[in-house]
């Protein structure tokens, strides 16, 4: 990043903190256990005009896959891809799997292109060719990126999307990126705008969470309680399937130190113990839902996680933001809370023109089956007009 870091700096874009050189410096410091990192930068003449996060991430032909690995299919897509990946090459070399996007994060986080000096076109037709180029240099040092992922794009932009299809990627949707909305002014008024059943069952969670001591770490709390936030972490990513990022324990410290006024981390304490934890991360008008982590003993006569949902929605709120980004875990409990689906599409290439053939039918058998009822906990618009009309 060192050498080019002025010009991704001029490329990069400015609204989204995901691809700026100090986020990916930080978790280029930080990284997860297995990953490395690529940075591309476009050029039209001599001016960059785009950037492109690539990540690899490294699969051992031994690595050991216990029996539930075998048995089971796991709720989280790139964790089943991971397990098929490690047992595509279980006794053969080792592997890499190279990823244009971020796999800490769920949405548009992977490239940018300043579509006033080049066509959606041409910028698809380059991203394409890079991380081709990419994948035919490793081949040449020894290395092998059989697979190449483009990870999230947003369904309205059709370009990139049409050009990668045509480029034999297979485009597959995966869960929805669940988002909130926030046309509020104040906690109270999202409040307000919930129907009985769902305001009720709010202030049910709020009376579970008596007791409950809930402050904003400092970083020398942090830096304190670090084994028992990356025990509360690994304990909920663990049974959420996200074993394709072995989150680096030092990752979170590292944003609270380097990223202070963006990055904020909160405790719940019970009897002066951790119970529960949560992190959130303001990128421009977006709150970022990010790493949490909660003690599952307590979680049901507490309520931590429902509480943790709302308490993010606060935060949201109080600073203005229009959209909270939940991600994809837990859909219906954040549909519960008023988030609603948002479709991302992403892009799966097997360099092996042969086994790229069954990609279609090996994404369809990796792909989660999440059974979820969608919530609807806000008022209708019809009981909204009545709302007026008797403050009237």
């Amino acid at each position: 990043m060192e050498d080019g870091g002025a010009d991704w700096d001029a490329a990069a874009p400015t609204d989204d903190i995901f691809l700026q050189r100090p986020y990916l410096t930080l978790l280029e410091q930080n990284p997860p256990l297995g990953m490395r990192f690529g940075y591309l930068v476009f050029y039209r003449d001599t001016e960059p005009i785009g950037v492109a996060l690539c990540q690899i991430k490294y699969f051992k032909g031994d690595d050991n896959i216990n029996e539930q690995d075998r048995q089971t299919k796991d709720p989280c897509f790139f964790s089943s891809l991971a397990t098929w990946f490690k047992r595509r090459v279980a006794g053969q070399l080792a592997a890499d799997i190279l990823i244009c996007g971020n796999m800490l994060l769920t949405g548009e986080h992977g490239f940018r292109f300043d579509y006033n000096r080049i066509s959606p076109d041409k910028a698809a037709s380059l991203l394409e060719n890079a991380l081709e180029q990419v994948a035919i240099e490793s081949d040449r040092s020894g290395e092998s990126m059989p697979v190449i992922l483009v990870k999230d794009i947003a369904p309205s932009h059709s370009r990139p999307r049409q050009h990668l299809v045509r480029k034999d990627y297979v485009e597959f949707e995966i869960q929805p990126n669940m988002v909130l909305h926030l046309p509020f002014h104040s906690f109270d008024d999202y409040l307000g705008a919930m129907s009985t059943k769902y305001r009720t069952r709010a202030k049910r969670a709020f009376k579970k969470a008596a007791g409950i001591e809930k402050r904003e770490l400092t970083l020398s709390e942090v830096e304190r309680e670090l084994p028992r936030l990356y025990t509360l972490y690994r304990d909920i990513a663990n049974n959420a399937g996200f074993n394709m990022v072995d989150l680096n324990e030092h990752y979170l410290l590292a944003l609270k130190r380097d990223m202070p006024n963006q990055f904020r981390m909160f405790g719940y304490y019970q009897d002066m113990t951790l119970v529960a934890f949560y992190t959130t991360i303001q990128n421009g008008s977006e709150l970022e839902a990010h790493f949490l982590g909660y003690d599952k003993a307590h979680n049901h006569d507490r309520q931590l996680y429902l509480n943790i949902l709302y308490d993010i929605v606060r935060i949201g709120i109080d600073l203005q933001c229009k959209d909270i980004v939940f991600a994809r875990t837990a859909l219906e409990i954040k549909s519960s809370i008023g988030a609603i689906p948002h479709n991302l599409c992403c892009y799966l290439r097997h360099r092996n023109p042969l086994v790229n053939r069954f990609a279609g039918t090996l994404l369809e058998y990796l792909k989660p089956v999440e059974e979820w009822l969608p919530r609807h906990p806000f008022k209708s618009e019809n009981e909204l007009e009545m709302d007026e009309a008797l403050a009237v």
